[in-house]
């Protein structure tokens, strides 16, 4: 059982990553890997309610009638985002005016409710929080590399600012302001980030399954 969990949690990072190889979460991804900060507060926040969500639906899975297992689900996912919303107004409001919208909006994150209902339903407490970290570490991995490449090429600069005072932690200059490529700051940008990564992991997948069949 260990090896199967090890297994389905490495499986979050490339070859079931939510972002770039089950294709869930992408309007979100799209919207806010401007900065790293984006990036990290938005994962961090998915992670948490992924792993939350999980426990309590594998919990409940015995007793939850399946007939209104999908309502129930929604349910406590909202209840864990709207909780989440209000701390992160409370204690990091730089945080909460960058992200906005989209920290609500990850009530009808599908990693969320499809992790609930594919696999936090069937398994046991343990394997249910071991998924929901390994798909959320996976999502956030995701948004960490969209991030860097569109803020690096976008702006020259990567940074990052801590989420609760505001503070610089480090700030480097990695390319000359004459040279940066402001398109990636923009949505055709992330379009075009998210294509050839995306395109790059379907393309290692496509190779492991090769090297399998051999």
């Amino acid at each position: 059982m260990a090896k199967e969990m090890w297994e389905n949690f490495k499986s979050g990072f490339v070859k079931e990553n939510p972002v770039f190889a089950l294709y869930l979460g992408i309007c979100s991804v799209l919207a806010i890997t401007t900065t790293l900060n984006n990036a990290l507060g938005m994962g961090i926040t998915v992670t948490i309610v992924l792993i939350l969500a999980n426990t309590i639906v594998s919990l409940l899975r015995k007793i939850t009638p399946n007939e209104i297992r999908i309502p129930v689900y929604i349910v406590i996912i909202s209840t864990l985002v709207k909780s989440s919303e209000l701390l992160i107004k409370a204690y990091a409001p730089t945080l909460d005016t960058a992200l906005g919208v989209f920290i609500p909006l990850i009530v009808v994150n599908c990693i969320i409710l499809g992790r609930a209902e594919a696999y936090a339903s069937k398994h046991s407490v343990i394997e249910s929080a071991v998924d929901g970290l390994g798909k959320g570490l996976g999502y956030t991995f995701g948004l960490i590399i969209m991030s860097v490449i569109r803020q690096v090429l976008g702006t020259g600069v990567l940074n990052l600012t801590n989420p609760f005072t505001g503070n610089m932690i480090f700030e480097i200059q990695i390319i000359p302001a004459d040279y940066v490529i402001s398109v990636f700051t923009q949505a055709v940008g992330a379009f075009l980030t998210f294509a050839l990564i995306a395109a790059a992991v379907s393309a290692l997948n496509a190779r492991k399954q090769t090297k399998g069949a051999k």
